[in-house]
């Protein structure tokens, strides 16, 4: 590829990207896009009167207000979830800007001019002369190392003031923030079942006995989703028909419809059905409780600290029993996986590392097309009735330079749908959990089928036989990156800047609101904003441009003033989508920064390893000898933090909790926070009383008994002293 090609891939990219950001600049202002554009204003009742010769006119205060935005607002209205993803940004512009100004001076001269050529015109220049590739073997190298060394050292010093700030606002955010009923809970599965008592009775039994000092109360989980719905409509139904049926077919009442009279008994029933549901949430007082019950329920405790023991400490003997986690933000929970089996989750995740290891090698199809698209000789092979048209210069362009990452960009938005599916099988409690699950497996999907299936472009057997051997990994990497750098450039294009221009537009939810106002003639503006941010799309998206960047910083620095681009841009773009767009349910705790910090790690090693090939394939000792002590030092960088930082994400501190604790205790709000916990984990939310809602109880003070027997299977032998057990529970 030369530069012609990559200029009019860049030029179809931005002349894309004027255009949607202009016609997002003017239908942001019309008032029947208020509810795609401003999500969150309409969901917080705020509007916005804008004049109407304004209406019309793009205008850049969009622009002016995501830049002026300050992190306290950004943690205000997205959490710290949307603050770590705004610092992923600032740390990629930080980095990515030394990186392209070193790389500039340094590298690209030293690549240009690597061999004795007769160098052309620029715009007809091949950009491998851009690349290590020019440089000839016995050179010293020594720019690239010391450009290579700069990097590392520069994004592994911003990485740990990264690391260090958001750990303390982390850390503030929690301590600051109004009481948070997770914790105080926690969530038990695996509760074991006893034929002689209900769940309800078997957990209060337990946690009365063995945390008897913190133990307050606790909620029951009951089986929901639409197929237990099915089944309770299934059974009233049956019972209200069966009472219908018996009385309406006596001699003293009319007629039923079964009788030859009018149906007016079942719109009866219909009926009755309808209050019934509005009344308890689908839930029949006449049907047992106990055969609706699950294996988990949500215990509540009367500290933070004995929140955190309970959920930290093995509870007995069989870890598969009364397994412990804390609880997760009452807006956060997924109900559908709390009735899960335990004992099941073990195989659910087996079974999805299967499907996405299955899903990933289909996927070879697409991406092994998608390269092909950038040999012309086999294209007109394989298809010579485009012969005629590939040889025009303007159309061979567009297909060696934009076709191909623009194919792998549509194939790529199947990706995050199927992984979110394959995370929500895999069992996780929360909504953050799952998208975060998801965000893992979207991130390897990207790195595997972006980087390495288009590095090692071919058959499945030659792709996988690379990894055979890893001594030679190294050699086969510095052989195959550069070659493969041009692609990863156009990529940036299309997936970066385009990506961008799609996500401001909202496309999809700008289209079924013309839908909904021009087909279904609905005019109502009083829909809330129901969006979440994506960040198991956007943070994989972001990491994997940072890995590319890395990784061909000093092996092809073009790439690099196009990724600074795309990073700036994209921290204007996702700050105003976060100001006005995505609506906050709950918050995840700023768990994506982790993810951030070891893939980028990651990649910095890998951009090490990469350059040690490249060094010995050069013959440059004195460059691989140098790139030893950096690839060592990386490593234990990484220890460090692993060890200094990631700990206060995974727990909050004990002394915090206590402290916490303490403060609202000289304060006089626990009584009101124990209020608040009895009414924040509501399964049934629609029309449910409390005491038809929870299930729980507020904990009594009693007499001890003797402790429960046998509770791996949840028997006891000895039932002679009975008179500590709860006499009722509400269902």
């Amino acid at each position: 590829m030369d530069i012609a090609a990559l200029l009019t891939s860049a030029g179809i990219n931005i002349v894309l990207c004027v255009v949607l950001f202009s016609l997002y600049s003017i239908l942001r202002k019309q008032p029947s896009n208020v509810n795609v554009y401003f999500g969150r204003r309409l969901a917080t009742r705020r509007d916005k009167h804008v004049d109407l010769l304004e209406r019309f006119v793009p205008s850049p205060t969009w622009v002016m207000k995501a830049w002026e935005t300050t992190q306290d607002e950004i943690l205000a209205l997205g959490g710290m979830d949307a603050v770590v993803f705004s610092r992923m940004l600032v740390f990629s512009i930080r980095v990515f800007s030394v990186a392209a100004i070193v790389c500039t001076i340094i590298v690209l001269p030293a690549n240009y001019y690597g061999q004795v050529r007769k160098h052309k015109d620029i715009p007809f220049e091949s950009l491998e002369v851009f690349t290590i590739e020019n440089v000839k073997e016995g050179s010293r190298l020594w720019a690239h190392c010391l450009a290579l060394y700069i990097i590392t050292l520069a994004a592994c010093t911003l990485l740990y003031f990264e690391y260090k700030n958001i750990a303390n606002l982390r850390l503030v955010h929690i301590v600051g923030s109004a009481p948070n009923p997770s914790h105080f809970s926690i969530l038990v599965r695996g509760i074991p079942w006893s034929p002689e008592e209900s769940y309800y009775d078997t957990v209060k039994k337990f946690f009365s006995y063995y945390h008897a000092s913190t133990y307050l109360s606790h909620q029951m989980v009951y089986k929901s989703g639409t197929v237990q719905k099915m089944k309770d409509d299934a059974e009233l139904m049956y019972k209200m028909l069966g009472d219908s049926l018996g009385k309406s077919c006596k001699p003293s009442f009319p007629q039923c419809c079964f009788c030859g009279g009018s149906t007016n008994s079942f719109k009866m029933i219909s009926n009755e059905m309808d209050s019934m549901h509005g009344r308890t949430g689908y839930t029949d007082r006449h049907i047992d409780a106990r055969k609706k019950e699950c294996a988990a329920a949500f215990v509540f405790f009367k500290s933070r600290y004995g929140a955190l023991m309970a959920a930290q400490n093995l509870q007995t003997s069989n870890p598969m029993l009364w397994v412990t986690d804390l609880a997760p933000e009452p807006n956060d929970v997924y109900w559908t996986n709390l009735s899960l089996p335990y004992k099941q989750l073990w195989v659910r995740k087996i079974a999805t590392v299967a499907s996405s290891v299955t899903f990933m090698l289909v996927f070879l199809i697409p991406v092994t097309f998608a390269q092909g698209l950038t040999q012309l000789d086999k294209l007109e092979k394989m298809f010579p009735f485009l012969t005629e048209i590939l040889q025009k210069k303007f159309m061979s362009e567009v297909v060696i330079g934009y076709l191909p990452s623009a194919i792998l960009v549509l194939f790529l938005c199947a990706v995050p749908p199927v992984m979110m599916l394959f995370s929500a099988v895999e069992g996780s409690i929360s909504r953050s959990g799952r998208k975060k699950s998801a965000c893992y497996k979207v991130l390897y999907f990207t790195i595997w089928n972006v980087f390495f299936v288009n590095v090692f472009a071919g058959s499945v057997i030659s792709q996988l036989s690379v990894f055979s051997s890893l001594t030679e990994l190294p050699a086969q990497l510095a052989k195959a990156v550069p070659a493969q750098a041009t692609f990863f450039t156009t990529y940036v294009l299309s997936s970066g800047w385009a990506s961008l221009a799609c996500e401001i537009m909202q496309l999809f939810p700008l289209f079924c609101n013309l839908f909904q106002r021009f087909v279904l003639r609905c005019n109502d503006d009083s829909m809330d904003g129901t969006l979440s941010f994506p960040y198991h799309t956007e943070v994989p998206r972001v990491l994997l441009f940072g890995f590319l960047g890395f990784t061909c910083s000093i092996l092809a620095p073009l790439i690099l003033p196009f990724l600074f681009f795309y990073f700036f841009l994209a921290y204007l773009v996702y700050r105003n989508q976060i100001l006005n767009v995505y609506v906050t349910k709950y918050d995840g705790g700023g768990q994506y920064w982790p993810i951030a910090h070891n893939t980028t790690v990651f990649s910095l090693i890998f951009a090490q390893i990469i350059a040690l090939g490249v060094f010995g394939l050069k013959q440059s000792t004195v460059a691989s000898g140098f790139t030893i002590p950096l690839l060592l030092g990386t490593l234990l960088f990484h220890q460090y933090c692993r060890e200094r930082f990631l700990p206060v994400f995974r727990n909050t501190a004990a002394q915090v909790l206590i402290d916490m604790d303490k403060r609202d205790e000289r304060c006089g709000r626990m009584k009101d926070i124990y209020n608040e916990l009895h009414t924040a984990y509501c399964q049934f939310s629609s029309g449910s009383s409390q005491s038809e809602c929870f299930g729980n109880h507020h904990h009594e003070e009693s007499t001890r008994a003797n402790p429960p027997q046998d509770l791996e299977t949840g028997k006891e032998n000895s039932k002679k002293d009975m008179s500590w057990l709860p006499v009722h529970r509400s269902s």
